[in-house]
């Protein structure tokens, strides 16, 4: 098989969650255990770091990965879902992972994966964790795909756990509240392993701290130790904070090429982490920090965050999906200076679909789209559920169209913004 006959195998052969959705999901680790013990547990010769939570884990993964690079690592990223290309999911030192490994490990292992028929995402960690062997990284930054204590992720021993915040998503498999979800991304602490919570949530203190308390686990809540605040940044593609702890200044001005405020988020955990990484072993300087943290989209290849696609019109996209997510991005577009926004829509079925159209600005344009995925929601279904919400607009069969009509219908001082799930985003990267 080639690379995309390869490919094709994988994506029919094994259940996909991004594809199908909750059919894709394995309730336990069985899979992961035996595919472990069949490449005689790989993430056992590097280090590695786990992160979990609703938003944020995989910008706080980049910026790990890039600060790690910075300090003279060789550092496998595992992340999930890809945007452009399968191959985006595995990497190391920025570099993804080469279309021949694919094929050659497909080829090599297909008699097991026929024998256990694991999902997609249980392969894919597999593969992961034997590249990153293969290429004897010194550490590997984890991040979780689903939840936390049944992830396919969750075998392994890291250095330090991370769960950047939690939020309302994926409630079908992982419980119908904060707290219930909040269990299930707590099953990633590990006895004797700290755990960085990002974002303290008053109502889940107890329970994070409970479960840390148990596993003898140091726990530390980043942003009881870190202030963060946004500066008027310079340089283009780059936004600046100001950093303090105890009331000192750390950073006046600590620049990073991702342009979301909501990174404000993100930066206490990676800040958190650090200082522990280095009473692990590890040898980071401030100048690792600082220039790891300017430098991410070129080292790592992170994409689909707030992303300029073009300027006038200015075009944006953003992977987030699901209510906090989405929240923030309203916010950030309400503080863009523009004149009329034009929204290209696309959504999956299985996300609080009011919840998320309620956040809507009532005065932009709409462009409805379906996601080239079995999960989107459809069109005309999209479309009726926002006019309840006062979001009116015209529907499209493909996010192509969509972006096509929002151009021709944009003025250069407006802005067109392209988001909705990560599907949508995907779709319209594409196209770049």
């Amino acid at each position: 098989m080639n690379y995309q006959q390869t490919l094709d195998y994988l994506y029919s052969q094994l259940p996909m969650y991004q594809r199908v959705g909750k059919m894709a999901y394995k309730a336990n680790l069985d899979n992961t255990i035996a595919l472990d013990q069949h490449f005689k547990h790989p993430h056992t010769k590097y280090k590695t770091i786990h992160v979990a939570g609703t938003n944020g884990k995989g910008s706080t993964s980049h910026m790990l990965a890039s600060v790690l690079m910075d300090a003279g690592y060789s550092v496998g990223l595992y992340t999930s879902p890809h945007l452009k290309s399968f191959r985006e999911r595995i990497r190391v030192n920025g570099q993804m992972v080469p279309e021949q490994f694919v094929v050659d490990f497909t080829a090599l292992h297909q008699g097991i994966f026929e024998e256990l028929k694991p999902s997609f995402f249980e392969m894919t960690v597999a593969m992961a964790f034997e590249y990153f062997a293969q290429q004897k990284v010194d550490v590997a930054v984890i991040e979780v795909g689903l939840g936390g204590r049944l992830d396919s992720t969750n075998i392994i021993s890291p250095e330090i756990s991370i769960i950047t915040n939690i939020g309302l998503d994926h409630t079908d498999l992982l419980g119908n509240t904060i707290e219930l979800i909040a269990a299930e991304k707590a099953g990633i602490i590990k006895p004797d392993t700290p755990i960085v919570i990002g974002e303290t949530q008053p109502q889940l203190l107890a329970l994070f701290e409970e479960r840390a308390k148990k596993l003898n686990a140091p726990i530390l809540f980043a942003d009881k130790m870190y202030s963060v605040s946004i500066k008027e940044s310079n340089e283009q593609g780059k936004q600046a904070f100001k950093v303090e702890r105890n009331g000192s200044i750390l950073f006046e001005n600590l620049s990073i090429d991702l342009l979301g405020n909501y990174q404000i988020k993100n930066l206490p955990g990676v800040l958190t982490a650090i200082p522990l990484l280095v009473e692990k072993g590890f040898c980071i300087k401030k100048k690792n920090i600082t220039n790891g943290l300017a430098n991410i989209v070129t080292k790592t290849g992170l994409i689909g965050r707030w992303q300029l696609l073009g300027r006038n019109p200015l075009i944006i996209c953003d992977t987030g999906h699901n209510v906090d997510g989405i929240r923030c991005i309203v916010e950030q577009i309400s503080k863009t200076p523009h004149n009329k926004t034009h929204f290209v829509l696309g959504m999956v079925g299985d996300k609080d679909i009011d919840g998320i159209l309620e956040l809507l600005p009532k005065s932009a344009r709409y462009y409805f789209a379906n996601a080239s995925i079995p999960r989107a929601l459809s069109v005309n279904e999209l479309a009726t559920k926002s006019k309840s919400h006062g979001l009116i607009g015209q529907s499209y069969q493909s996010v192509s169209e969509a972006i096509k009509n929002a151009k021709t219908n944009a003025q250069p001082n407006d802005l067109i913004f392209i988001g909705g799930s990560t599907f949508t985003v995907a779709d319209a990267l594409i196209l770049q």
